[in-house]
C-alpha cells in the first residue's frame, strides 16, 4: 500500500529478495498482486486514504483469497478488528508513548533474531484464539500471525530487517508457484 508510510523503503526490501513491488493506491492496483505489505503511517490518515479510494472491501478480498499480508506499525492497526477486521486482535495505538519514546530492541521472532525499530507504536492489547504470538515487548504482543497474516508494532523496514518480507515472498511463492 503506498497512501503512507515508507513504502519504498518497503519496496527495495522486497526487490532485494527478487520480488517485484509495486504501489498501491486503488483498487484496480490490488488486480495480480501475490502478497501486500501495509506500511506504517498514521492510521487516522490511513482510514480516510482507504475510504477516499474505496479500498477496504477490495482488500478483504485479497486476504480472503489467501494472499499474504505483513501489517507493519499502523497497518497493524488497520489490520485490527476496529478498522478492516482481517486479524482478531485489538490493537492500542501508541501503546509504548509519544514519539520521544521511540526505541529499538533484538526480538525472537520465528528463530531468528530482528532488530526492531519502535516509533509511537502500538502493541496487540487483547487477540483471538487463532492469533499466534510471535513475539513480545515487556509482556505486550508486538508481533502476531493469523493464516496469511503478519502484523508487527515496529519498523522492519528502517533497520534493512528483512526476515518479514522474506516470510511475505515464500509464502506468495508457495501459494503462486
Amino acid at each position: 500500500m503506498a497512501l503512507q508510510g515508507d513504502f519504498q523503503a518497503h519496496a527495495r526490501l522486497l526487490g532485494q529478495l527478487g520480488a517485484e513491488a509495486r504501489e498501491v493506491r486503488t483498487p484496480e492496483e490490488l488486480e495480480g498482486l501475490d502478497g501486500l505489505v501495509i506500511p506504517g503511517g498514521e492510521s487516522t490518515t490511513m482510514t480516510l486514504g482507504f475510504e477516499r479510494e474505496g479500498l477496504a472491501q477490495p482488500l478483504r478480498e485479497l486476504v480472503h483469497g489467501g494472499r499474504p499480508v505483513l501489517g507493519t506499525c499502523a497497518g497493524l492497526i488497520m489490520l485490527d478488528r476496529e478498522h478492516l477486521g482481517l486479524l482478531d486482535v485489538t490493537a492500542r495505538r501508541n501503546a509504548f508513548g509519544r514519539q520521544v519514546n521511540s526505541f529499538e530492541a533484538e526480538l525472537e521472532l520465528d528463530g531468528e533474531t530482528v532488530h526492531a525499530v519502535f516509533i509511537r507504536a502500538p502493541w496487540v492489547e487483547e487477540h483471538g484464539e487463532g492469533v499466534q504470538v510471535l513475539a513480545e515487548v515487556d509482556g505486550h504482543p508486538v508481533a502476531v500471525r493469523q493464516g496469511n497474516i503478519t502484523a508487527v508494532a515496529f519498523h522492519p523496514e528502517l533497520s534493512d530487517e528483512d526476515s518479514l518480507h522474506r516470510w511475505l515472498v515464500e509464502e506468495a511463492c508457495a501459494i503462486h508457484g
